[in-house]
């Protein structure tokens, strides 16, 4: 009697989600190792040489073994990615309210969206830490507040009684600088002044300078420990808190200015002025580094990518545009006006315009953006500044009735170094990154459009050639000068008409004798440069008629 097949036992479950983990783990280190070849692989079969082809064998396995290591670190440095939102079918990423979002949100992240009402004390702008834990908020009307942006604690508040125009946190959450009504002042997180700048003291000659004048706007440079002001007369100063002195003071000639932004990249300071120009500077450096009309009327707002190739700028001519700084060009053009403008980590741009917050993303990676968010705020509020918030993906709003806070996917870095900036960081970790950070501080001299030039060696410039009436001018002048020589009066004949004329003729030939050695030089080079033809040289067929017959 034959015997029945056994039945197919299934595999247990685990080992199937097993199984199915680890393809989908596969997947995703193929597609990390993709990030970092160097393309696809040559085709070495069709080569013919031996040699060449052993040559580029071995360097091609060279790059898959750096491209595998680099994938590999990838994946334990980097073990979070940044998510979007998604749609489907004719469904719009704008049209989703952030009343869409908070169901599916977690609870950490959706105690995140909020909106503080001060309507006495508003408008308000804000600015975030470097690691985004704390939060500085400066109301109009005198407010001033440092908030923990993760248990949402107030950590300080007082009131100034008077206009506070612009804040900045500097190096940490333990120092901030406000520009108020007459000067600025430095507080420490207790709300304790430690300084005021009023009067500043000349590095040099250490004599007192004229005061920074009401402080439209400011900003800090975190690498080269400047605070950068703007005042009402278009004066642009830099400061080092750390030593007290005046690093740079500069007078941009453009009357009244108050749009500044600081190039995270290169630590370049942009300012936009009435007359729909930008400029940027360095605090070294008299002049403006660059000079670019961008609009036909006042610019009201600009910001920098954090790559610092990409510019974003706003004007009241209602056009907002995208500059490539790289060829100082526009790549795109949108139709609003945007009163502030901001970057995020990830490349996101926000615009504030009136009660209405825009966000656009370069979803092809091609440097054309297009609509990605919006938030609509309560009719009447006046957004005044908006900040994304390091390492998470929130955007604050300062507004006319106080600040709100939304949640925008994708905009903030998922993965942080505790080198770089750390959001846990205990006290003592904080006070070691301190003395850290004024090891390394940049000084001012570092600050250039292309700071991958620092630790390069300068080219060589050829002296230009000055020119042959340039020459015969300076002789003139040093001759005269010769002439124009008193000579003392001397005893015993030494003061004859005759003498005097010779030592005057001395001088004369002393004088033109470095013109004179300096055109006999340059003759001699000119004539090593010029190839000699000998006589033995036989000219061309079609040029022989055309040669000098020698003498019989």
């Amino acid at each position: 009697m034959d015997s029945e097949p056994e039945p197919a036992v299934a595999p247990p479950p685990h080992i199937e989600e097993q199984d199915a983990n680890e393809m989908m783990d596969d997947d995703d280190d193929d597609a990390t190792l993709k990030k970092y070849m160097r393309g696809e692989p040559a085709n070495l079969e069709v080569l013919k040489d031996k040699k060449l082809k052993t040559r580029l064998s071995i360097r091609e396995e060279y790059y898959g073994k750096s491209a595998k290591t680099a994938a590999k670190a990838d994946k334990f440095l980097n073990p979070s990615e940044g998510g979007y939102l998604e749609t489907e079918g004719l469904e719009k990423s704008w049209r989703i309210k952030q009343e869409d979002l908070r169901p599916q949100l977690h609870i950490s992240s959706a105690k995140n969206q909020y909106d503080i009402v001060l309507p006495d004390l508003g408008p308000y702008t804000i600015d975030f830490t470097a690691n985004g834990r704390y939060m500085a908020a400066a109301g109009r009307k005198g407010h001033l507040a440092i908030v923990d942006m993760m248990s949402l604690n107030l950590y300080k508040e007082f009131q100034v009684g008077e206009t506070v125009r612009d804040v900045a946190i500097l190096e940490n959450e333990q120092m901030f600088v406000a520009a108020q009504k007459k000067y600025t002042y430095i507080y420490n997180w207790k709300g304790t002044e430690l300084h005021c700048l009023k009067v500043s003291l000349h590095p040099c000659t250490f004599t007192h300078l004229k005061e920074h004048g009401p402080v439209l706007r400011l900003q800090y440079l975190k690498k080269h420990f400047l605070i950068a002001t703007i005042n009402k007369f278009g004066q642009l100063h830099y400061q080092d808190p750390t030593t007290g002195e005046i690093v740079g003071n500069i007078r941009s000639s453009l009357g009244r200015c108050d749009v500044m932004k600081v190039n995270p990249y290169n630590g370049v300071t942009g300012l936009g002025h009435t007359g729909g120009t930008v400029t940027m500077w360095k605090p070294t450096m008299a002049s403006p580094l660059v000079k670019m009309l961008c609009h036909h009327g006042p610019i009201s707002s600009l910001a920098f990518h954090p790559n610092g190739q990409l510019m974003a700028t706003s004007g009241v001519d209602s056009k907002i545009k995208i500059w490539d700084l790289r060829k100082f060009e526009v790549l795109q053009t949108f139709s609003g006006h945007a009163k502030t403008l901001d970057f995020s980590q990830k490349g996101l741009l926000a615009m504030g315009m009136g009660s209405t917050v825009q966000i656009s993303q370069d979803f092809s990676n091609s440097r054309s953006y297009s609509r990605y968010m919006s938030h609509h705020m309560v009719k009447g509020y006046q957004i005044g500044n908006v900040r994304f918030r390091p390492y998470e993906d929130i955007l604050g709003i300062g507004h006319s009735m106080g600040w709100s806070s939304i949640i925008i996917p994708g905009s903030g870095e998922p993965n942080f170094d505790t080198h770089v900036a750390n959001p846990f960081q205990t006290n003592k970790q904080r006070r070691e990154k301190e003395v850290q950070d004024l090891l390394v501080k940049l000084p001012p001299e570092s600050i250039m459009l292309d700071p991958s030039k620092v630790g390069t060696m300068q080219q060589v410039v050829k002296k230009e050639r000055r020119k042959k009436k340039d020459l015969e001018d300076e002789l003139e002048d040093a001759v005269e000068n010769a002439k124009s020589v008193k000579m003392k009066r001397k005893t015993k004949g030494r003061s004859k008409p005759s003498k005097i004329a010779s030592k005057k003729d001395e001088l004369v030939a002393k004088a033109k004798r470095p013109f004179l050695e300096q055109d006999m030089k340059e003759r001699e080079d000119l004539s090593k440069k010029k190839p000699k033809l000998s006589h033995e040289v036989e000219l061309p067929a079609a040029l022989q008629r055309f040669a000098r017959k020698e003498a019989a």
